[in-house]
């Protein structure tokens, strides 16, 4: 069976990924191996795997290839790419639901569940949205990771297409890349919001946290530009605290753009695990394990016939009853937005 192209040093944009690991070797660290700062870090992968990675070149350290018994000073910057491992051929089709809302022979458009990972990683080998696609459509084994061309985060509800040809791939990719590719969110965030805004700030690993992203200058090492546009749609309250829901539409597809951006103003999306800044008392008393962030629109011109096509997915029940319990005003949700939240009752 093919497997689905790994990260490799020059990494498309595409992809709602991040294709490499990013470190900072911190001072109290001057004076060990790379090997053995790589083990501390990085505990997912054996150290000997980590040492072969090195001397494959695929750890750059300052952005230079070196051995893995390099010794360290402090204040380096470090990239992982990291490579074909022995899980990844144990990349299976298996049976897993998958909701799918429209299929033809050249697109397959899903409706993902919260906790659903799309495709396998460290620490979710399998039952993956990848491992169900390999199952239902056998012909995906041959495309770049079975023809996904975006993603949610495992957390994140709603919509996302996939391609069924390499042609279809290809246009799918290309549209995405000249941000004609319409995604738009809904998000139940805490405070009260502007009406609308556009958020335009680079996106890029935060460097107190590398296991999280961040708002970053643009000059960072491995910064991303990130453009996410947002309007209000409806104001509540959960106590003394403000609940905004607002409909976000993505330029780009960074990893936890629209979650970063918003706690980056200091509007946190309810329910977030990791950005979480500014959250008030009331997040104590709120029934909900995961982000708030339902990807409920998705429009794009058709690869094959060259038709627009649009397509809504109502709210999940977990997130609609959010309504209720922070008693939203929903007289001005748009049609669009109004339809994906009505069709859930």
């Amino acid at each position: 069976m093919a497997l689905p192209q790994t990260p490799n040093p020059n990494p498309s944009d595409y992809i709602d990924d991040e294709d490499f690991i990013a470190l900072e070797i911190p001072d109290h660290m001057a004076g060990e191996r790379l090997d053995k700062a790589l083990a501390h870090f990085l505990s997912d992968y054996s150290r000997n795997r980590l040492q072969a990675w090195a001397t494959q070149g695929a750890v750059l350290v300052d952005g230079k290839v070196v051995k893995a018994r390099q010794i360290l000073r402090g204040g380096e910057q470090i990239r992982v790419f990291p490579q074909e491992m022995p899980e990844q051929h144990a990349f299976l089709p298996e049976n897993i639901p998958l909701d799918c809302i429209y299929a033809d022979d050249t697109i397959l458009v899903f409706h993902k569940v919260a906790g659903m990972v799309m495709h396998p990683a460290a620490g979710n080998w399998s039952g993956t949205v990848l491992n169900g696609l390999l199952f239902h459509y056998p012909e995906l084994q041959h495309l770049p990771r079975a023809g996904i061309v975006h993603r949610l985060d495992k957390d994140t509800s709603g919509l996302f297409v996939v391609a069924r040809t390499a042609i279809a791939q290809t246009a799918l990719v290309r549209l995405l890349q000249d941000h004609l590719v319409e995604r738009r969110y809904l998000a139940w965030v805490w405070g009260d919001t502007p009406l609308r805004g556009t958020i335009d700030a680079a996106v890029g690993r935060d460097q107190r946290d590398r296991l999280k992203m961040a708002v970053v200058s643009a000059s960072q090492q491995g910064a991303k530009a990130a453009v996410t546009h947002y309007k209000r749609l409806a104001l509540g309250s959960m106590g003394t605290a403000k609940v905004s829901l607002l409909e976000c539409r993505l330029e780009t597809g960074r990893t936890h753009q629209i979650r970063v951006h918003l706690e980056s103003l200091g509007y946190p999306l309810l329910g977030d695990p990791v950005y979480r800044k500014k959250i008030p008392a009331a997040a104590k008393e709120l029934n909900l394990h995961r982000q708030a962030l339902h990807a409920f629109a998705l429009q794009f011109i058709h690869p094959k016939t060259q038709k627009p096509m649009s397509w809504f997915a109502p709210v999940p029940a977990d997130l609609l009853a959010l309504n209720s319990a922070v008693q939203l005003n929903e007289a001005v949700l748009p049609t669009a937005a109004s339809s994906a939240l009505s069709e859930a009752n």
